[in-house]
C-alpha cells in the first residue's frame, strides 16, 4: 500500500500488482457487517469547525467562459484531481483579494 498524505488526511491505495489472499478477502467481507466502536476516540477540540468537504458553491454567481491556459498550468491543476476548475477559481479569487484596493 502507498501512503499518500493529503493535507491532514492520509489516504491508502492498494497497488494494482498486489493480490489479496482468500483470507484477506474474507476478513474484508466480515468488516462490512461489523459495527464501528467510537468509544476510544478522543473528543473534538472546542475550537474545531466541521464542514462538508467538497460541497460546491451555488451556480448563481458563476458564468461559463472560455479561458486559454498554458498546458503545464492546466495539467498541474487537473493532476490534483477532480474539481480542478474550482481550485483554479480559488487561486484567482485569492489573487484578486490580495490586490484589491482598500
Amino acid at each position: 500500500m502507498n501512503k499518500a498524505p493529503i493535507g491532514k488526511t492520509v489516504s491508502f491505495t492498494l497497488e494494482s500488482n498486489t493480490a489479496l489472499s482468500a483470507q484477506n478477502r474474507e476478513q474484508l467481507a466480515q468488516l462490512k457487517s461489523r459495527e464501528i466502536n467510537f468509544k476510544d476516540l478522543p473528543p473534538s477540540p472546542a475550537d474545531s469547525v466541521w464542514t462538508r468537504p467538497g460541497v460546491p458553491f451555488t451556480d448563481e454567481n458563476k458564468r461559463q467562459v472560455t479561458l486559454r491556459l498554458d498546458a503545464d498550468v492546466l495539467d498541474y491543476s487537473r493532476h490534483a484531481g477532480k474539481r480542478y476548475q474550482t481550485r483554479i477559481n480559488s487561486v484567482l479569487r485569492a489573487y484578486m483579494q490580495a490586490h484589491e484596493t482598500k
